[in-house]
C-alpha cells in the first residue's frame, strides 16, 4: 500500500508547522522551498487543510499559515483518512466497479480488510506532536508573507 503524494504533502505541511516556535506561522513558498516541492502542488493541500479545520490561514503581511489546533490534538490515523479518496487496496473493495470473478470464494478480500483496519488503528495512536518530535530539526527562516502565499 502506498499513500498519494497528496497525503505525504499533506503530512509535511503539519509536521512543518507543529515544529515552528510559538505562535509560529509559515508562508506556502518557504514550505515548498523547504521540501523541494511545488508550490502549486501545496497550495491545493493548504487548501484541504484549511477547510478541513487543520490548518488557519492570514492574508498580508505578518501573515500565514499555522496549526488551527494543537498538534498533540491531530490524529495522524484522521490527516489519511481526510487525504485519501479511497483505502480500497484490491478492486473488489469498490462494489461499484468491482469485475473480480471470484469475490464470492475469496477468502483474500477480508484478510485485507483486517489489514487496513490494523494499519489505520497503528495511525490512530500517533498524533502529530508524535510524528514532527521525530522530524528533522530546522530553523524556519524568517518570512514576509506576500498576498498571494496564503
Amino acid at each position: 500500500m502506498q499513500l498519494t503524494q497528496f497525503t505525504d504533502y499533506s503530512c509535511r505541511v503539519l509536521i512543518y508547522l507543529a515544529r515552528l516556535p510559538e505562535p509560529g506561522s509559515a508562508t506556502i513558498s518557504e514550505i515548498a522551498a523547504y521540501y523541494k516541492i511545488s508550490r502549486n502542488h501545496l497550495i491545493k493541500v493548504v487548501n484541504n487543510l484549511a477547510s478541513h479545520g487543520f490548518v488557519e490561514t492570514t492574508r498580508g503581511k505578518g501573515g500565514g499559515l499555522r496549526l488551527a489546533r494543537a498538534s498533540h490534538m491531530i490524529g495522524v490515523g484522521e490527516i489519511v483518512r481526510l487525504t485519501e479518496t479511497n483505502m480500497n487496496l484490491v478492486e473488489c473493495f469498490d462494489l461499484k466497479s468491482n469485475q473480480c470473478c471470484i469475490i464470492r470464494g475469496c477468502g483474500l478480500k477480508s484478510a485485507l480488510h483486517e489489514a487496513r483496519r490494523a494499519f489505520m488503528a497503528v495511525l490512530d495512536q500517533f498524533t502529530l506532536a508524535d510524528v514532527a518530535a521525530n522530524a528533522r530539526p530546522y530553523t524556519p527562516p524568517p518570512h514576509e508573507l506576500s498576498e498571494s502565499d496564503s
